[in-house]
Protein backbone atom coordinates (compact mmCIF):
# COMPACT_ATOMS: atom_id res chain seq x y z
CA UNK A 1 0.00 0.00 0.00
CA UNK A 2 1.36 3.41 -0.98
CA UNK A 3 0.51 6.21 1.43
CA UNK A 4 1.78 9.56 2.65
CA UNK A 5 4.61 9.40 5.14
CA UNK A 6 3.84 10.65 8.64
CA UNK A 7 6.19 11.84 11.41
CA UNK A 8 5.64 8.46 13.11
CA UNK A 9 7.35 6.87 10.08
CA UNK A 10 10.52 8.98 10.22
CA UNK A 11 12.63 6.51 12.22
CA UNK A 12 11.64 3.61 9.96
CA UNK A 13 12.23 5.77 6.88
CA UNK A 14 15.76 6.50 8.04
CA UNK A 15 16.36 2.77 8.44
CA UNK A 16 14.94 1.98 4.98
CA UNK A 17 17.15 4.62 3.36
CA UNK A 18 20.30 3.49 5.21
CA UNK A 19 19.72 -0.14 4.24
CA UNK A 20 18.88 0.73 0.63
CA UNK A 21 22.04 2.79 0.10
CA UNK A 22 24.27 1.12 2.71
CA UNK A 23 25.25 4.57 4.04
CA UNK A 24 23.66 7.53 5.84
CA UNK A 25 24.16 10.35 3.29
CA UNK A 26 20.72 10.08 1.70
CA UNK A 27 18.99 9.71 5.09
CA UNK A 28 20.77 12.84 6.30
CA UNK A 29 19.63 14.68 3.16
CA UNK A 30 16.01 13.73 3.86
CA UNK A 31 16.25 15.03 7.41
CA UNK A 32 17.84 18.31 6.27
CA UNK A 33 15.10 18.79 3.66
CA UNK A 34 12.47 18.25 6.38
CA UNK A 35 14.23 20.60 8.81
CA UNK A 36 14.42 23.33 6.14
CA UNK A 37 10.75 22.95 5.15
CA UNK A 38 11.65 22.05 1.56
CA UNK A 39 9.83 18.71 1.33
CA UNK A 40 7.05 18.82 -1.22
CA UNK A 41 5.81 15.39 -0.07
CA UNK A 42 6.98 11.93 0.94
CA UNK A 43 5.39 8.59 0.16
CA UNK A 44 6.01 5.15 1.63
CA UNK A 45 5.19 1.63 0.55
CA UNK A 46 4.02 -0.18 3.66
CA UNK A 47 2.60 -3.52 4.66
CA UNK A 48 0.55 -3.98 7.81
CA UNK A 49 3.75 -4.44 9.81
CA UNK A 50 6.59 -2.52 8.19
CA UNK A 51 7.78 0.03 5.64
CA UNK A 52 9.50 -1.42 2.60
CA UNK A 53 10.18 1.68 0.51
CA UNK A 54 10.22 5.49 0.57
CA UNK A 55 10.33 8.37 -1.89
CA UNK A 56 10.76 12.09 -1.38
CA UNK A 57 10.09 15.03 -3.69
CA UNK A 58 11.45 18.43 -2.71
CA UNK A 59 10.80 21.92 -3.99
CA UNK A 60 12.90 22.96 -6.95
CA UNK A 61 12.80 26.21 -8.87
CA UNK A 62 13.79 26.85 -12.46
CA UNK A 63 14.53 30.52 -13.06
CA UNK A 64 14.56 32.14 -16.49
CA UNK A 65 13.87 35.55 -17.97
CA UNK A 66 12.35 36.97 -14.79
CA UNK A 67 9.98 34.05 -14.23
CA UNK A 68 10.20 31.07 -11.92
CA UNK A 69 8.85 27.64 -12.78
CA UNK A 70 7.79 25.54 -9.82
CA UNK A 71 9.21 22.06 -10.22
CA UNK A 72 10.25 19.11 -8.07
CA UNK A 73 13.46 17.25 -7.34
CA UNK A 74 13.02 13.50 -6.95
CA UNK A 75 15.52 12.24 -4.39
CA UNK A 76 15.92 9.79 -2.90
CA UNK A 77 14.00 6.65 -3.84
CA UNK A 78 14.78 3.91 -1.34
CA UNK A 79 13.69 0.27 -1.31
CA UNK A 80 14.83 -2.27 1.27
CA UNK A 81 17.20 -4.73 -0.42
CA UNK A 82 14.87 -7.69 0.18
CA UNK A 83 12.13 -5.91 -1.82
CA UNK A 84 14.23 -4.49 -4.65
CA UNK A 85 13.42 -5.51 -8.22
CA UNK A 86 9.79 -6.14 -7.26
CA UNK A 87 8.40 -2.92 -8.77
CA UNK A 88 8.05 -0.95 -5.53
CA UNK A 89 10.33 1.87 -6.70
CA UNK A 90 8.49 2.19 -10.01
CA UNK A 91 5.13 2.23 -8.23
CA UNK A 92 6.30 4.95 -5.84
CA UNK A 93 7.72 7.03 -8.70
CA UNK A 94 4.50 6.70 -10.71
CA UNK A 95 2.42 7.76 -7.70
CA UNK A 96 4.80 10.60 -6.88
CA UNK A 97 4.93 11.88 -10.45
CA UNK A 98 1.13 11.90 -10.58
CA UNK A 99 1.03 13.86 -7.31
CA UNK A 100 3.53 16.39 -8.74
CA UNK A 101 1.31 16.85 -11.81
CA UNK A 102 -1.73 17.33 -9.56
CA UNK A 103 0.19 19.94 -7.54
CA UNK A 104 0.94 21.87 -10.73
CA UNK A 105 4.68 21.24 -10.98
CA UNK A 106 6.04 22.08 -14.42
CA UNK A 107 8.67 19.34 -14.34
CA UNK A 108 10.53 16.83 -12.19
CA UNK A 109 14.33 16.63 -12.09
CA UNK A 110 16.30 13.56 -11.05
CA UNK A 111 19.95 12.59 -10.87
CA UNK A 112 19.80 8.84 -11.27
CA UNK A 113 20.62 5.71 -13.17
CA UNK A 114 20.38 6.39 -16.92
CA UNK A 115 19.04 2.89 -17.63
CA UNK A 116 16.29 3.01 -15.00
CA UNK A 117 14.63 6.42 -15.06
CA UNK A 118 13.96 6.57 -18.82
CA UNK A 119 11.58 3.62 -18.28
CA UNK A 120 9.50 6.10 -16.26
CA UNK A 121 9.53 8.94 -18.79
CA UNK A 122 12.64 10.82 -17.65
CA UNK A 123 15.25 11.80 -20.21
CA UNK A 124 18.63 13.48 -20.31
CA UNK A 125 17.53 15.27 -23.49
CA UNK A 126 14.72 17.02 -21.59
CA UNK A 127 17.28 18.33 -19.08
CA UNK A 128 19.91 19.50 -21.60
CA UNK A 129 18.53 23.03 -21.79
CA UNK A 130 18.92 23.53 -18.03
CA UNK A 131 21.81 25.21 -16.28
CA UNK A 132 22.53 23.04 -13.25
CA UNK A 133 25.40 21.74 -11.13
CA UNK A 134 24.92 18.37 -12.85
CA UNK A 135 24.99 17.30 -16.46
CA UNK A 136 25.32 14.17 -18.54
CA UNK A 137 23.21 11.05 -18.94
CA UNK A 138 22.36 10.75 -15.21
CA UNK A 139 20.85 14.27 -15.07
CA UNK A 140 17.28 13.83 -16.33
CA UNK A 141 13.96 15.59 -16.42
CA UNK A 142 10.32 14.76 -16.95
CA UNK A 143 8.16 17.58 -18.29
CA UNK A 144 4.73 17.60 -16.71
CA UNK A 145 3.67 20.55 -18.85
CA UNK A 146 4.44 20.26 -22.57
CA UNK A 147 7.61 22.15 -23.52
CA UNK A 148 8.04 23.46 -19.95
CA UNK A 149 11.81 23.13 -20.20
CA UNK A 150 12.25 24.03 -23.85
CA UNK A 151 13.34 27.58 -23.01
CA UNK A 152 15.85 26.33 -20.44
CA UNK A 153 16.60 28.05 -17.17
CA UNK A 154 18.75 27.85 -14.06
CA UNK A 155 17.94 25.03 -11.64
CA UNK A 156 17.75 26.04 -7.97
CA UNK A 157 17.86 23.06 -5.65
CA UNK A 158 16.86 23.26 -2.00
CA UNK A 159 19.70 24.32 0.32
CA UNK A 160 20.03 20.81 1.78
CA UNK A 161 21.53 19.55 -1.49
CA UNK A 162 24.54 21.80 -0.95
CA UNK A 163 24.76 22.90 -4.59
Amino acid sequence: MIRDATPRDFGAIRAVIRHAFDRADEANLVERLRDDGDVLFELVEASDIALQAHILYSRLKIERDGETLEAAALAPVSVLPAFQRAGLGKALIAAGNARCAHLGCAAIIVLGHPDYYPQLGFSAAAAESLEAPFSGPAFMALELRPDALKAGGRVRYARAFGV
